[in-house]
């Protein structure tokens, strides 16, 4: 069933900031978190420096009306800087493929930093920034 998350970026601590939200919230990870080290291997990408392969690459937590939130560390040895505008995501996981193509390209126009929806290895992902300045991401997951 389609669903919105709120994405958020953390320069190093997501782990710290999630076990605090969890204890706030009294909640549990929904799925198990997913470090760096995590990422399989993929012909072009650069390789995750060693410091960084415990760091987070994915968790989600479940908080209050059905909402989620969910998180990265953004890496300085992949160039990432973390700044006012770029700490948060509106993800967006619509039912299908079609659905997401849809959202992608309306709410790209007239927008930048756009990387179209295409397949990764969880599933169906991209992500764009509107003319608003509001950045979206777009996730169907694979189907077990």
């Amino acid at each position: 069933m389609a669903s919105v998350s709120i994405y958020l970026n953390f320069m190093g601590n997501a782990e710290e900031a999630f076990n605090t939200y969890k204890k706030v919230f009294k909640s549990e990870f929904s799925a198990p978190l997913m470090r760096m080290k995590d990422i399989p291997p993929s012909p072009g990408a650069p390789a995750v420096a060693e410091a960084d392969k415990d760091k987070v690459m994915h968790v989600a937590l479940p908080i209050l009306g059905g909402t989620q939130i969910m998180a990265t560390d953004m890496l300085a040895s992949m160039g990432h800087k973390l700044v006012e505008g770029n700490n948060f995501t509106i993800s967006l996981n619509p039912d299908t493929k079609e659905e997401a193509d849809r959202l992608y390209k309306e709410l790209s126009a007239g927008g930048s930093e756009g990387v179209a929806p295409h397949d990764e290895f969880w599933g169906y992902w991209g992500t764009c920034k509107d003319r608003f300045g509001i950045r979206w991401m777009f996730n169907v997951m694979k189907q077990a």
